[in-house]
């Protein structure tokens, strides 16, 4: 299986390319402007990063080109969290208290394929400005926190997943367990 992260600047990449090679999947870190028939995916992974996308219609590579057809599942860290609310129109913008450090998320949705098994409540690591306000009409909010209320957020449709937090980080509750839910559909 062959999941590519998407470099969007991140701090952690390089944590999610190995959390994934861990789970035995070829991985490797590519630049956010690859075309998506250049990655030759079976699922792709949007890394996090320090652009902030409040009030502006800032590119993200060509992740918007790309966005609206891939056939693969996706899941979205931080920055591409943010960019999957703002391009099927979500609000982002800067968040009423920044999250730095632990994080208590509870899980909303623990039926949801990304969350199936594990507990309501989860300590996760965050580190952001910005957040999504409001999530794009008909996707489900999957959890929230005392901070934020779109922690992660679900296509109504397709395996295109969001999370503000970082499951990549070995501080974050589940985040192995989520990156193995989230590679469960890659494998369909």
């Amino acid at each position: 299986m062959k999941v590519p992260v998407l470099d969007n600047g991140g701090q952690w990449t390089h944590r999610e390319w190995r959390v994934l090679r861990d789970l035995g999947v070829e991985s490797r870190i590519v630049p956010n402007t690859v075309p998506f028939s250049d990655l030759d995916a079976d699922g792709v992974v949007l890394s996090g990063g320090a652009l902030s996308l409040e009030g502006t219609a800032t590119k993200l590579g060509r992740v918007a080109d790309w966005i609206d057809q891939v056939p693969v599942p996706v899941l979205a860290i931080c920055v591409g969290h943010q960019f999957l609310g703002r391009h099927f129109g979500g609000r982002v913008g800067r968040a009423a208290a920044p999250e730095f450090g632990r994080v208590d998320l509870t899980v909303d949705e623990p039926d949801h394929p990304l969350f199936i098994g594990l507990p309501p409540h989860l300590t996760v690591w965050a580190s952001h400005n910005d957040a999504v306000l409001d999530a794009p009409p008909g996707w489900l909010v999957l959890a929230h926190s005392p901070s934020c209320d779109v922690e992660a957020m679900a296509h109504p449709s397709r395996p295109i997943w969001g999370v503000q937090f970082h499951p990549e980080v070995e501080h974050t509750e589940g985040g192995v367990e989520i990156f193995r839910h989230f590679l469960a559909a890659c494998r369909r």
